[in-house]
């Protein structure tokens, strides 16, 4: 299974406006971007669509911009690739009636695995781990 580089992106912006969920105000498309190596334009493509799905929300105006819909423990890793690609693994063969039960039923199982595993996933634990990694000292 191979992600795209927009769930890539998707994600970064979802941890990067997790990380400035605390301050409680909309940040610029131009600074996210900036910051994440994204380029703009498709940085707005990409925030379109999680706001569609109430990930993201915006604000107009002078002090517009993008913030977290809700907190970032309430949203995982599946939230974010379900609204960037639908399901998070899909094959054709889970539809397809001339594939074998069997590997149907593979496939099924390998569905439900990676959603749990994506959904295990919240933005606020990504943030809590770089959290306890600045704590952590050398001897």
């Amino acid at each position: 299974m191979k992600l795209s580089v927009k769930s890539d992106y998707a994600a970064r912006a979802v941890l990067w406006l997790a990380r400035h969920y605390p301050e409680g105000v909309a940040r610029k498309v131009e600074e996210m971007a900036s910051d994440q190596g994204i380029p703009s334009n498709y940085l707005v493509q990409i925030l379109i669509e999680l706001k569609s799905k109430q990930i993201v929300r915006s604000q107009r105006g002078k002090e517009g911009g993008y913030m977290l819909a809700r907190p970032p423990a309430e949203i995982t890793m599946g939230d974010v690739l379900r609204s960037i690609h639908g399901n998070v693994f899909d094959s054709p063969a889970l539809n397809n009636p001339q594939c074998p039960p069997e590997l149907r039923e593979a496939w099924r199982k390998m569905q439900c695995a990676l959603d749990e595993a994506a959904d295990e996933i919240t933005f606020q634990q990504l943030l809590d781990a770089v959290g306890a990694k600045e704590k952590m000292y050398y001897i």
